[in-house]
């Protein structure tokens, strides 16, 4: 017997707490990343994010400013750069206001196999894939402390916790976040600033499923996840609003895992 499709979620919660909070988000110009800033945007918070493809920003903000949502501050930039990383989320809350929410989402999770990782090549994958974090962080912190609380949400990733393959380097670089959700939760708890990492499965973006999402792909899905239906970028921004909201209040240095039971 078939199922029957998935039904379509007609309310979503809404978060008083989130009205009018500032939000930083790195990548989020596509994919998990601009669903992340429409979900704030809806919420009627004042967002800001970066990233490197400008008509795929251009889009999005346009199309957040006609649903009648607070049009978001953006830049492109590319996270490799440091400084610019650095200056755009200083720039931004100059025009915003310190960040009470930083999301870290950038990534890229090009294929590539052992035997043909270069130093100069695994030193690049670092730099999109987890430098950035680190230093956004290291920007948005004084703030926070102003602010006298903060959220710093950390995308993560449960291809490495499942033995995925074709990505070593992206392996690493997102075992890490664990790492640096933990090791930061003390230091930053003294000032109510909470840290904790969103884990997504295998997401359906525009870009997973035209490279990736083939017969053999279905046929993953329905053997590894739990549940039957496909996990698309909206399924990882609720879970991000909740960990921004006051909601989560006492949720700090945890992983969240959103990946419909794969792992």
């Amino acid at each position: 017997m078939s199922l029957p499709p998935s039904p379509t979620l007609q309310k979503n919660s809404v978060y008083p707490s989130l009205r009018d909070r500032t939000v930083f988000v790195t990548g989020g110009g596509s994919g998990i990343g601009a669903a992340i800033v429409s979900a704030f945007a809806a919420q009627g918070a004042r967002v800001a994010f970066i990233d490197i493809a400008e008509a795929a920003s251009r889009s999005l903000a346009q199309q957040i400013a006609d649903a009648g949502h607070p049009a978001p501050w953006w830049r492109t930039c590319d996270v490799r750069d440091i400084a610019a990383l650095q200056a755009a989320i200083t720039d931004a809350a100059a025009a915003l206001g310190d960040f009470a929410v930083l999301v870290n989402n950038v990534a890229s999770d090009d294929r590539h196999t052992l035997e043909s990782v270069t130093p100069a090549y695994y030193d690049e994958r670092m730099a999109i894939n987890e430098r950035p974090a680190l230093f956004a962080i290291q920007s948005v912190v004084p703030g926070m402390q102003r602010l006298g609380f903060g959220s710093v949400i950390n995308l993560g990733s449960t291809g490495w916790q499942g033995k995925g393959t074709g990505y070593p380097c992206y392996a690493i670089a997102k075992s890490s976040v664990n790492g640096l959700t933990r090791g930061l939760a003390v230091s930053l708890g003294q000032d109510r600033i909470r840290i904790n990492t969103v884990s997504p499965g295998w997401v359906m973006t525009e870009r997973q499923v035209k490279l990736w999402l083939d017969e053999e792909g279905e046929k993953a899905l329905k053997r590894n996840q739990c549940l039957p239906d496909k996990l698309l970028p909206e399924d990882i921004a609720r879970m991000v609003l909740f960990l921004a909201s006051d909601d989560a209040a006492m949720c700090t240095a945890q992983e969240f895992t959103v990946d419909a039971g794969w792992v």
